[in-house]
């Protein structure tokens, strides 16, 4: 029990890691297809997409992370974002460094 707590932790911390938080993903894309359309901004470091144990499909979100703010600023520059017909729905992930997540909590 205690270990499956530690990985649900470590999993948060890690998605703060991430640049770009991706929604509205239609079913049919895969985290390849997304490293894809994503890689034309720059260099795609990584792309996390959670999938739902229970029905085999993703959860139509995705967090994406570049090499350098500069690929994050060509993302966000570009409006909008359409795969296989579909808009998706992007937001930058805010960096905060551990002193601001504490007093913004009290």
């Amino acid at each position: 029990m205690a270990a499956a707590s530690a990985v649900r932790t470590v999993g948060r911390r890690s998605r703060r890691l991430f640049d770009i938080f991706v929604a509205e993903i239609p079913w049919t894309v895969s985290s390849k297809e997304l490293k894809e359309y994503f890689s034309q901004f720059g260099s795609v470091q990584r792309c996390q997409l959670p999938f739902n144990k229970d029905t085999g499909f993703h959860r139509r979100y995705c967090w994406i992370k570049f090499s350098t703010p500069e690929e994050v600023q060509n993302v966000l520059q570009k409006d909008p974002h359409i795969l296989e017909g579909s808009k998706l729905a992007l937001k930058q992930q805010v960096r905060r460094r551990r002193s601001q997540r504490r007093s913004q909590s009290e």
